[in-house]
């Protein structure tokens, strides 16, 4: 499908699905926008199992240290891997194009709680361009586009299944690349697929292009593969269990 950015107009043939037709609808961070329904999240116990990496797969933090990340100066401890406020991107060292990226992350549940995209901010970047919101939005409105489980910018998450702070929130991502010719000509947009603990979240939605902000911006055209970046929001936020696997383009 061709892309329907702005610039790149979309063939007679090929008008956009209407998934893409509706994001781009509302405008970036439109506070107007809709927030999706909460609804209960799977028990930790009926995920223990899908959550252990799979043959083949790449461990990228398993709870001893950060071998696998560019030196950092977030903290290793009790087997879980945290932010240090204004350190920088936790970067992969190797780097990865489509895949099935598996992670858990927790906010703080300590009080005072901040409000809005302030608590718990952090993001999950596919070829560190791509991102997967990480908020605590348990009880915590923000705009739809924003919220955990979100395609940053583009698609609310369907539903909120979050849990309390202070719980163990389960990310299972898929994700598939985009694919440029060789003048650098997109043919193939990314698309994502997002299981938030359990629940379905995103279901194959056709990433519109990068989404670091400011605002919508059109693909440009990169290496096949890149590294998974973690985001440094100056918010405290921890993650464990991260390993990603390989998928066919």
């Amino acid at each position: 499908m061709t892309s329907s950015l702005p610039g790149q107009e979309p063939a007679p043939s090929a008008p956009p699905s209407a998934g893409v037709a509706d994001a781009m609808s509302w405008k970036f961070n439109d506070r107007e926008r809709p927030l999706p329904p909460v609804v209960p999240p799977k028990p930790e116990g009926e995920l223990a199992e899908a959550a252990k990496p799979p043959a083949g797969a790449t461990v990228l933090f398993d709870g001893k240290d950060l071998a696998q990340w560019n030196p950092s100066k977030w903290k290793v401890e009790n087997g879980v891997v945290e932010t240090v406020p204004k350190s920088g991107w936790l970067v992969s060292k190797q780097p990865f194009g489509s895949c099935h990226l598996h992670l858990e992350w927790q906010t703080s549940d300590q009080p005072p709680f901040k409000d809005g995209q302030n608590r718990g901010n952090s993001g999950v970047f596919l070829m560190g361009e791509y991102e997967v919101q990480v908020l605590d939005t348990h009880e915590n409105n923000t705009y739809a586009d924003g919220m955990a489980g979100a395609v940053y910018g583009q698609y609310p998450p369907s539903v909120n299944p979050i849990r309390p702070p202070g719980q163990w929130q389960y990310y299972d991502i898929e994700f598939h690349r985009p694919i440029f010719d060789a003048a650098g000509t997109l043919t193939r947009p990314a698309r994502i697929t997002v299981d938030f603990n359990g629940v379905r979240v995103q279901d194959n939605v056709e990433v519109l292009g990068p989404t670091n902000p400011p605002g919508r911006r059109p693909y440009k055209p990169h290496a096949d593969k890149l590294p998974l970046k973690l985001q440094d929001h100056n918010e405290i936020v921890r993650f464990r269990n991260i390993w990603i696997q390989p998928l066919a383009d």
